[in-house]
């Protein structure tokens, strides 16, 4: 038998962070199966409890602690509420297991950088295969008219769409680089125009 004895304020500090994590993981749970937030009267149901003031008192802490949000009347889900914890390190050589980190991760803020300004477009083709994105993926594109050598753009060059990467002759002129040896760079006969960069590439792995 162990005795431990901590400071008070750090045992009411991990007590706090496990009540949390418990409601929200229930809430999640719903959220997913119905694809809404539960009521007021369903959160009594979820947690076992007969009071509202104790689900007004937790929605309160999940608000607080940057989990739910309201908009207007209504409850609704933050970034943070789709979060995934992060459980450590792991090498990709020989296994080991992961240190139990126990951080949260919002994949909205670590792959989209600007939401008001980014969309997501599925990859057709595999002209850009040396670089990692392969017909299937989508790849989150921010909206900009700016962009240097080596960014991976979606273009339009002579009123066709593309994926490829911005390059820049000897004579100062830009063209698109594909990343297949399969293809030929492409050369604007008439015009060449940025409409964003390439930020992320997401493939859902099929085992």
């Amino acid at each position: 038998m162990f005795t431990i004895l901590v400071n008070n304020r750090l045992f009411l500090k991990i007590n706090h962070s496990f009540m949390i994590s418990e409601k929200i993981e229930k809430i999640k749970k719903f959220y997913y199966k119905h694809k809404r937030l539960p009521s007021y009267a369903e959160m009594l149901k979820i947690f076992g409890l007969s009071s509202k003031k104790s689900i007004y008192d937790i929605v309160y802490k999940l608000i607080e602690a940057g989990l739910l949000k309201k908009e207007g009347k209504k409850l609704a889900p933050t970034t943070q509420f789709f979060s995934l914890p992060v459980l450590g390190l792991v090498k990709a050589g020989f296994p080991i297991l992961a240190d139990e980190t126990r951080d949260y991760l919002s994949l909205d803020d670590y792959l989209i950088e600007d939401p008001q300004s980014s969309f997501l477009l599925r990859v057709s083709g595999d002209s850009l295969v040396e670089v990692g994105i392969f017909e299937g993926d989508y790849v989150v594109i921010n909206k900009t008219k700016t962009a240097y050598p080596g960014n991976i753009i979606l273009a339009e060059i002579d009123n066709e769409w593309t994926l490829k990467i911005l390059r820049k002759d000897r004579q100062g002129f830009n063209y698109l680089q594909p990343a297949n040896p399969r293809y030929p760079p492409l050369y604007p006969k008439y015009k060449l125009d940025v409409f964003g960069i390439v930020k992320a590439v997401i493939r859902k792995l099929r085992n």
